[in-house]
């Protein structure tokens, strides 16, 4: 056997017996988020000191990027993981593929899957991280405010006239989102339609010919695709394209359910509102 082969097993060992050892030792003190949202939410709810790894791509706030990576959303270098000698791995359980999972339970190291469902879910997110991580009192304050700014959108916004809006998360392929999608939730929020709302698929592709077809009133595109922005040019037959209420929006704010997803919907209520001034009917 190779130098190499007994250290990992070495460190496998000791990893699951320091695992095992830590789960009855109260809360979490030494967390790996395995996805950017996890990441993000674990700041917003007092426990970001506790981290020593996340995955690719988690950039927010300022010292998340500083973390040591352990991967990305599919793959997790798993001898990493077991050296950093973790009490507690956060999945997402609606992104972390199953055989990563799976995985990491066969080493018995502690993981545990958060879920977040729709807008709501994310103050459920803060409230449950915090007690694991016993920082509830902060998570509790974070969750409420939250939940007071979607209150205040959805009061602000609830009577407004309703708008046919398509949202385009990439040119090529053309892809969109569903009815259960978090994006499409936030455009109910601000007074909009979703065209593409009975698709099958939470980011179902489509084609051109379909979106002419729906004619939509507003298009919004998110920032990382500037290009296909002013593509939109070529259809002018299009509502949205006619009256100038093809809009760029913040991809980084509304990407990901945090906290910052508000700001992503105050961002596309704005622009809703801008659409509805604009509109020949």
């Amino acid at each position: 056997m190779s130098r190499m082969s007994c250290r990992c097993i070495a460190s496998f060992a000791t990893a699951i017996v320091f695992a095992l050892s830590a789960a009855q030792a109260g809360p979490a003190r030494r967390i790996v988020s395995l996805a950017p949202n996890i990441t993000e939410l674990l700041y917003s709810a007092g426990a970001g000191d506790r981290l020593v790894a996340a995955v690719e791509f988690s950039d927010y706030p300022l010292a998340a990027k500083n973390l040591p990576r352990v991967g990305d959303a599919f793959r997790v270098d798993y001898e990493r993981l077991l050296e950093l000698k973790p009490d507690l791995i956060i999945t997402w359980r609606d992104g972390s593929p199953p055989a990563i999972v799976d995985e990491l339970r066969r080493l018995g190291l502690p993981v545990r899957e958060l879920r977040i469902t729709g807008l709501d879910g994310v103050a459920d997110a803060l409230r449950e991280l915090g007690t694991w991580t016993d920082t509830s009192a902060q998570a509790d304050r974070a969750a409420s405010d939250y939940l007071r700014r979607l209150a205040a959108l959805r009061a602000a916004h609830g009577a407004s006239a309703p708008l046919s809006v398509f949202f385009e998360i990439s040119e090529t392929p053309l892809y969109t989102v569903n009815d259960q999608h978090p994006i499409s939730e936030i455009i109910r929020l601000c007074g909009g339609r979703n065209v593409f709302a009975d698709l099958t698929g939470l980011a179902p592709a489509i084609g051109i010919e379909s979106v002419l077809a729906r004619n939509p009133e507003v298009i919004l595109v998110p920032d990382d695709e500037p290009a296909a922005l002013a593509s939109w040019a070529r259809w002018p037959l299009v509502t949205a394209v006619r009256n100038h209420t093809v809009y760029s929006v913040s991809s980084d704010r509304i990407s990901r359910t945090t906290v910052r997803i508000l700001e992503g919907a105050e961002e596309i209520c704005a622009k809703l509102s801008d659409a509805r001034k604009r509109l020949v009917r």
